[in-house]
């Protein structure tokens, strides 16, 4: 025989507690209350995709132009030292000894070293030119043994030896040459008033950009038929990797003894550490963009959700009065909102894998996937669903049965 429990008078029956509802059953109501209205989805979860593609692509593309400035770096090497000639204590151009990279040599550390110096000559592409026209171009006079410390290459043609560099032979710059419109050795170019033979084109040299857009002749033909005084105004020179510093150091006063103040010492590799700490401000700029963009589509979530919130007052209010809980119908709107920002999170990630993907190939780039931008821009748009879809759920909740199907 079974005994029911009787009520006390004035005392409200108990009703009985809801049923529990599974994750599982959660996840399918709440993909059921996305795609039931599927072009309202869409449109709000695009604002998030948006959001997310542009950080996402913004942190690719910055890990590629890393990885690539990086890896040239590394390629090129942190060990070489450029030293200039500065001022005097007058302000009048310094110069620089005729044996400057003989003196440099005599370091113990020091691998290579060659000098180069600027001359007054233009260089044009015909004799009919106008002398004006330079094309932002130089010519310098180069040694030898130039290349070894630079780790320059030669597209085309050859550099010199010693049989070419008695003769007035020219080797361009890659800048230099597609201005000149030189595509090929044996092409002749008009240089301080004297035609010369162009005998090799070089590779693009980051760390003496300024060669890129030089005419270069040699040592001995500058001083014989250039007017060239001997006297530097660069030299190269590569060392040690773990003496860079010692060298450094000592090199004004190498070169220049009696003036080590009018000797300026630089590394060019510091260069490219630069560009690599500039494009890490633009990516906290353009980051930035993105959380904005992100945060607008965390508006249109919410926004979504307190419309879908007033239409389905009916559906709330069945659903009450068939026993669900002010829990469950929170979690439900709640996994909605999760669901269409996380949706419209993945997408982006996707899209904006892509775009990165793309822009590094397109610029031989190496492609960098960055896995924090992954899981933060499906992180970030789980989190603005969870915020944005909070206050919906939280007035979803707060229906009661007999006003929402009232108001239905």
């Amino acid at each position: 025989m079974i005994r029911r429990r009787s009520t006390a008078p004035g005392e409200l029956p108990k009703l009985p507690r809801s049923a529990r509802i599974s994750v599982l059953d959660l996840v399918r109501a709440g993909l059921t209350g996305v795609f039931g209205r599927p072009a309202r989805a869409i449109l709000s979860a695009l604002g998030i995709a948006i959001g997310v593609a542009a950080m996402v692509s913004v942190l690719g593309i910055s890990a590629s132009s890393q990885a690539e400035l990086q890896a040239k770096l590394a390629a090129l090497g942190t060990n070489m030292l450029k030293v200039g000639a500065g001022q005097t204590m007058f302000g009048d151009a310094a110069k620089l000894p005729e044996d400057a990279s003989a003196m440099v040599r005599n370091i113990r550390s020091v691998q290579q070293a060659a000098s180069v110096a600027a001359l007054k000559a233009k260089v044009l592409r015909s004799d009919k030119e106008n002398p004006n026209n330079t094309g932002g171009l130089s010519v310098e006079a180069v040694e030898q043994n130039l290349l070894e410390p630079l780790g320059g290459k030669i597209k085309s043609g050859a550099w010199f030896n010693a049989a070419t560099a008695k003769y007035p032979a020219v080797v361009l710059g890659s800048v230099a040459a597609q201005r000149l419109a030189v595509t090929q050795p044996g092409e002749q170019v008009f240089l301080g008033g004297k035609w010369f033979t162009v005998i090799g084109i070089l590779e693009p040299m980051p760390l003496a950009e300024e060669l890129d857009r030089s005419a270069m002749v040699s040592w001995q033909v500058a001083k014989e038929q250039l007017g060239f005084d001997g006297h530097p105004t660069t030299v190269y020179e590569r060392s040690l990797e773990s003496t860079v510093e010692q060298v450094r150091n000592v090199l004004a006063a190498t070169v220049n003894p009696k003036n080590p103040d009018e000797v300026k010492v630089s590394r060019p590799s510091d260069a490219l550490a630069a560009q690599i700490q500039a494009k890490a401000t633009f990516t906290t700029l353009f980051l930035g963009l993105g959380a904005v963009a992100l945060l607008v589509g965390g508006v249109g979530v919410a926004n979504t959700m307190v419309i879908s919130v007033l239409e389905r007052r009916s559906e709330i209010g069945l659903r009450r009065s068939l026993g669900a809980g002010r829990g469950q119908v929170r979690a439900q709107f709640l996994t909605e909102a999760v669901l269409l920002s996380g949706l419209g999170g993945v997408f982006g990630v996707l899209l904006g894998l892509g775009v990165s993907i793309v822009y590094a190939m397109s610029n031989d780039w190496p492609v960098a996937l960055p896995v924090e931008a992954i899981a933060g821009g499906v992180g970030a748009s789980v989190l603005i669903g969870t915020l944005a879809g909070w206050f919906p759920a939280g007035r979803a909740a707060k229906l009661s049965p007999t006003v929402a199907l009232a108001a239905a």
